[in-house]
């Protein structure tokens, strides 16, 4: 775990707290939150940036007491969201439909922004389609890559059972596999594929900020424990609504967010990180409907025979959209 004194010092020393013009005013109608304390399960990648830097603004919302739970992938992020260790965090939208198909007990709030991943293949690999055959890299126990690529590969036509040569590596491995020209296709996270673009390394297959049919929905949502939301109502919009102007305040100062995420540990290099901020319109979380994403990729893990549920039992069984709705109409742009 990330101490909150760490936390606050990265913040403070790049101007972040500043920035956020910690005010009141939006909640100031609403009972406070039913709980002090608030447990955000994070991964240290710089598209997850409003959550590492919304601190301040959760404590404006009455949350004295923020921890920060640092895991080094998804697959732990949504242990953590399962098992109450973590009461709120964003997580990637095809690998948290799986977490549902395998009966965890969380909710889809919202979306918090499109665009983070980039399928990238070598120069002989121009299409998706062109992957059946290929040899396609993914990490052992981060099942964030594999649902999204199967997703574009049912999405295309094609099996991921059977058309896709799967090379299964330890985490951090898949992107040095693809660098060396072992494997084919390679999707990134960032700050990844800045680095990969600033290298000349392989060419951009999909981004997914930019390109039809994945630009249109969200990559990562706002993902609660069941328990926690059903008892902390108030919190947990309280605690949305904290992430969600932090996303607004990633669009409006990439440096200076950058320099917090990079200040805290979060990611190494600053060129790389703010490119990568920049890159995404966290700006633009208002204009998309989480509840098409949600229909859109449970299609396509359907397809790819990675889940029997339909997007209706889903949609119906595990989101709830009220803190969301209520929130796009509060804060406007």
């Amino acid at each position: 775990m990330i101490g909150r004194r760490t936390m606050l010092r990265g913040i403070a020393a790049t101007g972040v707290a500043v920035l956020t013009g910690v005010r009141r005013a939006a909640g100031a109608a609403e009972p406070p939150p039913e709980t002090a304390r608030l447990r955000i399960a994070a991964v240290p990648s710089s598209c997850r940036s409003p959550e590492w830097t919304a601190e301040e603004l959760l404590r404006a919302e009455g949350f004295t007491d923020v921890q920060y739970l640092r895991k080094d992938g998804t697959q732990g992020l949504g242990d953590a969201l399962a098992s109450g260790e973590a009461n709120i965090s964003g997580h990637f939208a095809a690998p948290v439909i799986l977490r549902l198909e395998a009966g965890d007990p969380i909710v889809i709030l919202g979306g918090e922004h499109v665009g983070c991943f980039e399928l990238f293949g070598q120069e002989r690999v121009r299409t998706i389609r062109d992957l059946k055959g290929k040899r396609v890299a993914i990490p052992a126990l981060d099942p964030s890559p594999h649902a999204f690529i199967a997703s574009m590969i049912a999405h295309v036509g094609l099996d991921p059972r059977r058309d896709i040569d799967w090379v299964r590596s330890p985490a951090g491995e898949s992107i040095r596999l693809f660098t060396e020209g072992q494997v084919d296709a390679y999707l990134g996270f960032p700050p990844d594929p800045q680095e990969l673009r600033a290298k000349k390394i392989g060419r951009v297959i999909v981004n997914s900020a930019a390109d039809r049919p994945w630009s249109q929905y969200f990559c990562c949502m706002l993902v609660g424990n069941r328990e926690f939301v059903r008892k902390h109502p108030v919190a947990t919009k309280r605690a949305m609504r904290a992430i969600l102007k932090a996303a607004d305040i990633c669009a409006r100062e990439p440096e200076r967010t950058a320099r917090a995420v990079v200040a805290m540990g979060l990611a190494k290099n600053y060129e790389y990180t703010v490119q990568a901020i920049k890159d995404l319109p966290y700006g633009r979380w208002r204009e998309f409907d989480p509840e098409d994403t949600v229909r859109f990729y449970a299609l396509r893990l359907r397809e790819a025979g990675m889940i029997k549920s339909t997007p209706q039992k889903i949609l119906a069984e595990s989101t709830d959209w009220r803190f969301f709705d209520e929130l796009k109409k509060e804060l406007k742009a």
